[in-house]
C-alpha cells in the first residue's frame, strides 16, 4: 500500500481535477466526509487544496473555517505522520450548504486555472522524499491553524493563509519547488500580518484604557 507521503506525480491541470470534484457535489447539503470519500485515501493533498478553495474569494459562509481549517490541519499532521489522518466525526459530518459552497468552489477554482499555467517540475530538493514531504506537511499545518484564526471579519486573513496553503499543496502535487517556497513565502507574510493586527489590537486597547483613566 502506498504510504500517504508518497504522493504521485501528477501533470494533468489542478483546476480541473477539482472541477471534477466539484462537478460531483449533489444535494443540498454536502459533508467533509463526502468530499473525502470522492477523493480517495491518495487525495490528501487534494482535499487541502480543495478546502482552500472557498477562501480566496471574499465571500463568507458559516461553518466553513472551522470544517475545512480542522481537516487541513489534521491532514496535515497525517502527512507528517506518515499514516491516514483521524478526523472527528463532528467534523467530518457537519453538513454545509452547497448552494453557497459550490459557487464559491467553482470561483475557487478559476484562480487555481490561473496558477496552472505556471506550474512545471522544477527545484525538485523541495518536493521529493518522505523528509521534505513531512517538513512540507508542516507548512500545511501552520496555514491551517492561521486559518481558522477567529479573524474573519478583517481583510485577507483568511485569504493570506489559504493562498499559503494551496501554494504548498500544488507545489507538492506538481512537483514544482518554486510553488512550495513561494508558500512558505505567504506563510511568513501571513504571521507578519498577524502580529501587526496583534500590536495594533494592544495599542488600540492600551489608548483607550488611558482615555477611560
Amino acid at each position: 500500500m502506498q504510504h500517504p507521503t508518497d504522493f504521485e506525480d501528477s501533470t494533468k491541470p489542478l483546476s480541473d481535477t477539482l472541477r471534477y470534484l466539484i462537478a460531483g457535489i449533489r444535494g443540498e447539503t454536502v459533508t467533509l466526509r463526502d468530499l473525502m470519500e470522492a477523493v480517495g485515501e491518495q487525495g490528501l493533498l487534494l482535499i487541502c487544496a480543495l478546502a482552500c478553495l472557498p477562501f480566496l474569494i471574499p465571500v463568507s459562509i458559516p461553518g466553513v473555517s472551522t470544517v475545512f481549517g480542522a481537516a487541513i490541519i489534521l491532514v496535515g499532521i497525517a502527512i507528517f505522520l506518515n499514516r491516514l489522518p483521524w478526523l472527528p466525526a463532528r467534523i467530518l459530518d457537519r453538513k454545509l450548504d452547497t448552494a453557497k459552497l459550490v459557487p464559491a468552489l467553482e470561483k475557487g477554482a478559476g484562480v487555481v486555472s490561473r496558477i496552472d499555467r505556471y506550474l512545471k517540475p522544477r527545484l525538485s530538493g523541495l518536493t521529493q522524499g518522505a523528509t521534505v514531504n513531512r517538513m512540507n506537511a508542516l507548512g500545511i499545518t501552520a496555514g491551517g491553524i492561521l486559518l481558522m484564526f477567529p479573524l474573519g471579519l478583517i481583510p485577507f486573513s483568511n485569504t493570506l493563509p489559504a493562498v499559503a496553503i494551496l501554494l504548498l499543496a500544488t507545489g507538492m502535487i506538481q512537483r514544482d519547488g518554486l510553488m512550495v517556497l513561494a508558500g512558505y513565502a505567504f506563510l511568513v507574510f501571513t504571521v507578519i500580518y498577524f502580529s501587526v493586527l496583534a500590536v495594533m489590537a494592544v495599542s488600540a486597547g492600551q489608548g483607550l484604557a488611558t482615555f477611560i483613566n
